[in-house]
C-alpha cells in the first residue's frame, strides 16, 4: 500500500489577540486500505488537522501532497473539485439538510458531483439500504434518531466512492451502543482503495483502528502504525 497523503512540516496558527499555534510541523504519511484514529485532548488540533486534509482550511506553512502532487491552496476551484470526487466528510453534528429527507440528503450529494439524476437516485437507495435505512428513506432529520442521522451522514459521505473518508468525532454525541455500531459500520467501508481518518476521544474505538495517532501540544507524539 503506497502513501496516498503526505503531510510535510504542516503548521496552523490562528490569529486572535495573539497568535495561537495549533499544529506544529506535522509530518506523516497516510496509506490507502487503513483506518487511522486521531486522539488527543480538546484543543489538541484533531479537527484542525481534518479541516486541512479536507482542503476546507489552509495551512500556515508546510505542504500536503495527494498521490505525490502538492496541493496549491490558492486554487480553490480545483481543490473544491478534488474534494467532491475524492473526500467524504462526517461530522459530530450530522450537518444534514433539515428540509430534505434521508434519500434527498444522499441523492443531492451525488448530483453535486455531477452524476446522472436517475443513477444518483438508484445509487442513493442502494447505499441507504447498505447502512440499514431502507425503511427510512422518506424520513426527515427531525424524525431520525442520532444514530440514524449518522448513518445517513455515512451514506452521504460514501455515495461518490471517495478515496478518503474524514470523520470528525462522529460518535461524540451518541451513546455507547450507537457509537460502536457507527464505528463498526465505518470500518466496513475500508477497502484497498480507501482510507478513513477518524478523530475521537473514545479510547475503546481508537484501539479498534489500524493506526492510532496521538496528538499532543500540536504534534503527533506517538503513532501505533
Amino acid at each position: 500500500m503506497s502513501k496516498y497523503i503526505e503531510l510535510s512540516n504542516l503548521t496552523k496558527t490562528f490569529t486572535a489577540k495573539k497568535n495561537i499555534k495549533v499544529l506544529k510541523k506535522i509530518n506523516f504519511k497516510f496509506k490507502l486500505g487503513k483506518i487511522y484514529c486521531l486522539m488527543g485532548p480538546s484543543g489538541s488540533g484533531k479537527s484542525t488537522l481534518i479541516n486541512l486534509i479536507s482542503l476546507i482550511d489552509k495551512p500556515s506553512s508546510g505542504s500536503i501532497k495527494y498521490k505525490n502532487i502538492k496541493i496549491d491552496f490558492t486554487n480553490n476551484k480545483e481543490n473544491d473539485k478534488f474534494r467532491s470526487k475524492n473526500i467524504g466528510i462526517i461530522y459530530q453534528q450530522d450537518n444534514l439538510l433539515t428540509d430534505f429527507n434521508a434519500l434527498e440528503n444522499v441523492y443531492l450529494a451525488s448530483l453535486a458531483a455531477g452524476n446522472d439524476k436517475q443513477k444518483a437516485l438508484d445509487k442513493s437507495k442502494k447505499i441507504l439500504n447498505l447502512v440499514g435505512l431502507s425503511n427510512r428513506l422518506d424520513h426527515f432529520p427531525s424524525e431520525l434518531s442520532g444514530g440514524e442521522k449518522q448513518r445517513v451522514s455515512i451514506a452521504r459521505a460514501i455515495i461518490n466512492e471517495p478515496k478518503i473518508i474524514l470523520a470528525d468525532e462522529p460518535t461524540g454525541s451518541l451513546d455507547k451502543k450507537n457509537s460502536e455500531e457507527i464505528f463498526d459500520l465505518l470500518k466496513k467501508q475500508i477497502n484497498p482503495k480507501r482510507m478513513i481518518i477518524f478523530a475521537t476521544h473514545n479510547r475503546v474505538l481508537a484501539n479498534k483502528s489500524d493506526c492510532l495517532l496521538e496528538i499532543v501540544d500540536g504534534n503527533i507524539k506517538s503513532a501505533n502504525v
